[in-house]
């Protein structure tokens, strides 16, 4: 990509969007905002948010007096946010982050707190080369371990693709010892893998699971009661008492098990479970489906 092909410098559009952000879900805008946030002066802030204004978005934003800072308009539209409230959670949660590092670090957002997730260790030597061998579309020799085999074996994989679950990070790779796509734990490999010289001779476009999109139809728990399941459906923002949502199929289980809905067994307590998959035949793994329910158990 040529430089004039971005529009926008990576550093405001960073800027910018801390604009939209704060503005949108606190209602108020200041010029502290940014120069907290950046460590840019007053006058480089203000300027950011007119040039905001003009460039990207006239009318988002109104000058309020009274409350010395700009409030959303009637009208106001995201153009470089999705105005989803993650996006206020995911500013809190870097706030957290930054401010445990640096003490002295003080973005001027409200008080807040996020529950730590204990993420799984991830050799610095095992990222590199797994993000080497599926950068360059290299074979990846490397050493693995499973809970359904706990002796270390030699493996030749070709990685596609990382994929972040939460407080894990698995590969999605060709596996030559089983001539087939499998999900690897970043977290299993032993000693240092090795990106080789060699080109992978399988791609994603190959991966018949990964570039099958699915629709996951998730509804409350059928033995919750009415009340309680349209409680449920409130949380989620359900329409006519369902969740759309749309992934890959090898990605299925896991976006499932992070709603804690499992295949075969359901919590003995609904208002435990509270979800369920509508629509489990849809996702057709067929002789794969133990095999994805091990991935996501961790056994493989």
């Amino acid at each position: 990509m040529k430089k004039t092909d971005w529009p926008i410098r990576w550093d405001l559009l960073l800027r910018y969007r801390l604009i939209e952000i704060i503005a949108l879900w606190e209602g108020r805008l200041t010029t502290n905002h940014i120069c907290h946030s950046f460590g840019i002066g007053r006058q480089q802030a203000s300027k950011d948010i007119n040039t905001y204004l003009r460039e990207l978005a006239p009318g988002n934003l109104i000058y309020d007096r009274h409350l010395k800072g700009y409030v959303p308009a009637a009208g106001f539209k995201p153009v470089v946010t999705r105005g989803q409230v993650s996006e206020y959670q995911d500013l809190l949660a870097r706030q957290q982050s930054l401010s445990d590092t640096f003490s002295d670090l003080e973005l001027g957002l409200p008080g807040n707190a996020v529950i730590p997730e204990p993420s799984r260790r991830i050799a610095p030597e095992t990222m590199r080369a797994v993000v080497n061998a599926t950068r360059y579309h290299r074979q990846l020799k490397a050493s693995y371990v499973s809970l359904s085999r706990p002796e270390a074996a030699d493996s030749l994989l070709e990685p596609h693709s990382l994929v972040c679950t939460g407080n894990s990070w698995h590969v999605r790779a060709w596996c030559n010892a089983n001539r087939e796509f499998r999900d690897f734990a970043l977290s299993r490999f032993q000693g240092q893998p090795e990106a080789l010289r060699q080109k992978s001779r399988h791609a994603a476009q190959q991966d018949e699971d990964w570039q099958r999109l699915v629709t996951l139809e998730i509804a409350p728990d059928q033995r919750l009661t009415e009340a309680q399941q349209q409680i449920i459906a409130n949380d989620y923002g359900m329409e006519q008492g369902y969740l759309s949502i749309e992934t890959r199929a090898a990605l299925a289980p896991y976006v499932l098990s992070r709603l804690g809905i499992t295949f075969d067994n359901s919590h003995p307590d609904p208002l435990v479970q509270q979800l369920e998959l509508a629509n489990p035949d849809q996702l057709g793994f067929g002789s794969k489906r133990e095999r994805a329910l091990k991935a996501v158990a961790g056994l493989c």
